[in-house]
């Protein structure tokens, strides 16, 4: 368990200095921009992908896909059965605009040549490269990926429309969707190797039923493979449609509340009374919204997902529990926190300690630093049950699924490649 030194040490000084001097001037609205403007530097930390392939592929599909939308909806990316992607466009998070999307023009064209492809998409500005077919990988891909290699950045290799082929496999005599999926993947493997790629990571993806198939398998691949400042950022975008990501969300938010509760208790420790507890209030509004955002627990969200279940809004809606489930405002959050047993209390002891020097800061720092932990974990833990509950109710089931059919899905085996 981390101590409250911990906690400090993740805090700038300069950050700290500038929020104290605010406290000092009993400056309300410095004291709340100044919390906010340090917790939201992990939002400005920019993470490009590059979505890439061939005419048709549905690589914008995926696009849209990946940010949680649909291919009709406001701020998605066109779609068509002839190339609408005439030069790179690129499309932020709907709620994380750090993170941007890249659709690049298609490539496969008589004339194509990896490297000038590349330098004209600006290749340098993107993290990783996703590369995305329909059918057999071709000489296109291979180059395109090979010249990627060179350049020394990441690239995946995705089998787009697989629940066309499942469709279309189904109506065979003696069909297994486990051994459909293994004799497409290692096709994709086979035919990449034979054209000059070593070792090929291929996932098996369905844009129109993201958490199915081989998403998780790819989602862990990005991350692992992302430097640690940047998986935060593709960890808090995911869209939750899988109770894995659900449970990951959560994992990876758990460690905000420590930056957000030593925040308090640095700023808890200037004897101004009843600014503490308003910089609490700010904090906790920050903090909780973010949780929010992360479980898609938003309207427009929980419609997107009826639409996907075929479940109703109102039975989606119906399992949440948290009182904030509705709205995050600072009034709803003073009413928790008045409600929380001994917070009144401990404000009044707070500011008495904090006006007794070195030892009484401490102190003070550690009141609000305990109360800030305990209403962000609390709330936490209630907005990803709320969230878990969401995806059961679109799942049809009151327990957990089964393991997957194939391996990838909600595990962390990989698929066995091609000798």
């Amino acid at each position: 368990m981390a101590s409250l030194e911990d906690g400090f040490e993740i805090i700038d000084p300069k950050d700290l200095e500038e929020i104290k001097e605010a406290m000092e001037n009993k400056d309300l609205s410095t004291v709340v921009e100044k919390v906010q403007d340090y917790f939201e530097q992990q939002d400005r930390v920019e993470l490009n992908i590059a979505i890439t392939g061939e005419s048709g592929s549905g690589k914008s599909t995926f696009v849209n896909a990946f940010r949680g939308l649909g291919d009709e909806e406001k701020g998605s990316a066109p779609t068509g059965v002839v190339e609408t992607t005439m030069e790179p466009e690129v499309y932020p998070h709907p709620k994380y605009p750090n993170v941007k999307v890249w659709d690049l023009p298609g490539i496969g064209t008589p004339n194509f040549k990896a490297d000038e492809y590349l330098e004209e998409v600006g290749f340098q500005r993107y993290d990783f490269f996703i590369i995305v077919s329909s059918d057999r990988f071709r000489e296109c891909h291979a180059q395109l990926a090979n010249e990627i290699n060179k350049m020394k950045k990441k690239f995946y290799f995705i089998r787009s429309k697989i629940d066309s082929n499942i469709d279309a496999e189904s109506r065979k005599k003696n069909f297994n969707k486990e051994k459909t999926l293994d004799v497409i993947q290692r096709d994709c493997v086979k035919g990449l190797q034979s054209i000059g790629v070593s070792c090929p990571d291929v996932f098996l993806i369905s844009c129109f039923d993201l958490g199915s198939y081989d998403f998780g398998l790819l989602e862990k691949t990005m991350e692992r493979e992302l430097p640690q400042h940047k998986r935060h950022a593709l960890m808090l975008a995911l869209p939750n449609i899988s109770l894995d990501i659900n449970k990951r969300k959560r994992k990876a938010l758990q460690a905000d509340i420590w930056k957000l509760a030593a925040l308090s208790a640095g700023v808890s420790a200037i004897p101004v009374p009843g600014l503490g507890a308003a910089a609490d209030v700010g904090i906790l509004v920050i903090g909780l919204r973010r949780f929010y955002n992360a479980f898609s627990l938003d309207d427009q969200s929980l419609q997107r997902l009826a639409d996907k279940s075929g479940k109703s809004f109102e039975e989606l809606k119906s399992v949440l529990k948290s009182p904030l489930h509705t709205e995050i405002s600072r009034d709803v959050v003073i009413k928790l926190l008045n409600s929380s047993v001994g917070y009144a209390v401990e404000n009044v002891v707070e500011y008495f300690l904090s006006t007794i020097p070195v030892v009484g800061s401490l102190a003070a720092g550690a009141l609000s630093f305990g109360t800030i932990y305990y209403m962000l974990n609390k709330c936490l833990n209630e907005l990803a049950e709320d969230g878990r509950n969401v995806l059961m109710v679109a799942l049809q089931s009151s327990v957990d699924p089964p393991p997957p059919s194939h391996p990838g899905e909600g595990s962390d085996v990989e698929r066995p490649k091609a000798p």
